[in-house]
């Protein structure tokens, strides 16, 4: 029997780093953020919608949507995030859910990961088997992130106190991932939960 199992944690956790072990280990990844791009792609219904409602201002030249001038607005407007998220979360769910089927289909006993940074705050917990967090301590988080070169301390630090807190996470978990150590301690600790899971769906 196939399991559908959600992944998450927050900003410079690890989470990234953590699906692509589980994908070697044998396990199925769907990319919430991957579908997301995919469904924001010039011309695309959800694309059409987010230019609707936020305007031109939003793309770059080539009418791709300018990442970065959307996110100031829905990083500083919890109205404009809310409508953000009714335009693509219903949209990601049904990929997600179309994507998990054709898995099964080929591999009845499929393990499937959806690697999603909102699992929880976009309710979308509700519909996985188990849930896996990916956790560490603040300064982790911080390095991690500074490492990617995207954004500033300053912004890290903004983002990561606009965000579900940690603790409030960890409560939905049915699996918790720590990854304050080295990398071959991370790999042991997501080689033990992988065999868990897949000792579940036998």
């Amino acid at each position: 029997m196939a399991l559908l199992i959600g992944l998450t944690g927050g900003i410079g956790s690890g989470k990234t780093t953590v699906a692509r072990m589980l994908q070697e280990l044998g396990g199925y990844v769907i990319d919430a953020d991957l579908l997301c791009r995919e469904l924001v792609q010039p011309e695309e219904a959800a694309w059409r919608e987010i230019v609707e409602h936020f305007g031109d201002g939003i793309l770059n030249p080539d009418r791709t949507l300018n990442r970065a001038q959307l996110g100031k607005i829905v990083f500083h407007d919890s109205g404009e995030k809310r409508v953000l998220e009714s335009i693509l979360h219903p949209r990601v769910f049904e990929e997600e859910e179309r994507r998990f089927a054709g898995i099964v289909r080929n591999d009845p006993g499929a393990l499937v990961f959806i690697d999603a940074a909102l699992l929880i705050e976009s309710g979308n917990y509700r519909k996985v088997d188990k849930v896996v967090v990916v956790a560490c301590d603040r300064h982790t988080q911080i390095e991690n992130s500074l490492k990617k070169g995207f954004l500033s301390r300053e912004e890290i630090e903004s983002r990561i106190d606009n965000q579900m807190k940690q603790e409030d996470k960890l409560a939905y978990a049915d699996y918790i991932i720590w990854n304050n150590g080295d990398l071959s301690e991370l790999e042991q600790n997501v080689r033990s939960i992988f065999e868990e899971l897949k000792a579940l769906n036998k």
